[in-house]
C-alpha cells in the first residue's frame, strides 16, 4: 500500500527523520511495562520506535486512510488500533490501566486540547511526552517570570513535572509546517493533596490570564462578593500572572476561599 497522503485539514505533517523519531520513542525508555497510548500514529514512524522496544501500545487514529496503512504495514498492532477522535473518546474504556503513558506528534490545531484532556485523567497518566509547535511546548514548560507562561502551563505544572527537551527543524516532516517544533515531557509529581480547592484554583488561573496586562489585584477583583476587597498589604496582588509559582497561586487560591466566604 502507498504511503498515506498528508491532509491539511488534520494538521498533519509526517516525520520523516528516523533519528528524531527514536529520540521521542526514548523518552518513555523508564516506563517499560506500563500500558503506552499513542495519538495521531499517521503512518506509524514512532511507533514502530515504541514497538521496538517492548511497549505495550495502543494508538488511537482520526484518520482512516492512516488505520488502513496501520493495518497494512503494521501487524504488530493486531487489534491495538483506535479509529477514534482523542478529544471524545472515552480514555478510562479505552485503558483499563491504572496507570499509563501518552505519546504522539501531536497535530498543531489541537495540541493544547489534548493537554487540557490529559490533565482530566492526571491520577492515571504517569508520563506524557511528544512534539507539538515550539511555541506550545515552550509555553508548557515555561517557568516563573518567562513570558511564555500561560494557563496551561501553570495547570500542568501543578500535577506534572514538565520538561523541554530539543527543537526539530521544520524541514524534517512531509509537508514542512510553517514553524519549528519542540518536544517535551511531561512526569507525573507526588502530588495528591495540592492544598486548595483544584476548581477554584483552575479559575483564579483562567481569571489572572484572561487578564494577565494588569497586577492580579485588579484582575481578581471580579471574584469577590459586593463590598469585599483584597488585603492592601498582600505583595504578591502587585504581580502579573507569568511572575508567579504554582505555590504562590495555591496561597492566592487560599485567600481568595476565605475572602468568598459568607459572613456568619
Amino acid at each position: 500500500m502507498a504511503g498515506v497522503r498528508p491532509k491539511k485539514a488534520l494538521g498533519q505533517h509526517f516525520l520523516t527523520d528516523m533519528t528524531v523519531a527514536a529520540r521521542i520513542a526514548s523518552t518513555l525508555d523508564e516506563y517499560k511495562g506500563v500500558p503506552v497510548l499513542e495519538i495521531g500514529p499517521g503512518m506509524g514512524v514512532l511507533t514502530g520506535f515504541l514497538l521496538d522496544a517492548g511497549h505495550d501500545v495502543k494508538v488511537v487514529e482520526i484518520d482512516s486512510e492512516s488505520v488502513d496503512y496501520l493495518k497494512s504495514n503494521e501487524p504488530r498492532l493486531d487489534g491495538r488500533i483506535i479509529e477514534d477522535d482523542f478529544l471524545k473518546m472515552d480514555l478510562d474504556t479505552v485503558m483499563d490501566a491504572n496507570r499509563y503513558c501518552v505519546i504522539g506528534n501531536y497535530p498543531y490545531n489541537i495540541s493544547s486540547q489534548i493537554f487540557f484532556k490529559v490533565l482530566e485523567h492526571k491520577d492515571r497518566v504517569v508520563c506524557c511526552s511528544g512534539m507539538l509547535q515550539r511555541e506550545v511546548a515552550e509555553r508548557l514548560a515555561a517557568g516563573p517570570g518567562t513570558k511564555a507562561r500561560g494557563i496551561l502551563s501553570v495547570l500542568l505544572q501543578m500535577w506534572y513535572d514538565v520538561e523541554y527537551l530539543f527543537t526539530v527543524s521544520e524541514n524534517v516532516f512531509n509537508p514542512p509546517p510553517k514553524v519549528k517544533s519542540g518536544v517535551i515531557k511531561m512526569t507525573r509529581n507526588a502530588v495528591v493533596d495540592p492544598g486548595c480547592d483544584t476548581a477554584l484554583f483552575k479559575t483564579v488561573v483562567k481569571t489572572s490570564f484572561g487578564m494577565r496586562r494588569k497586577t492580579l489585584r485588579n484582575s481578581l477583583k471580579p471574584l469577590l462578593p459586593p463590598g469585599v476587597s483584597l488585603p492592601a498589604d498582600e505583595p504578591l496582588l502587585a504581580l502579573r500572572p507569568e511572575q508567579l509559582s504554582v505555590a504562590q497561586f495555591v496561597y492566592l487560591t487560599n485567600l481568595m476561599a476565605s475572602l468568598r466566604k459568607p459572613l456568619k
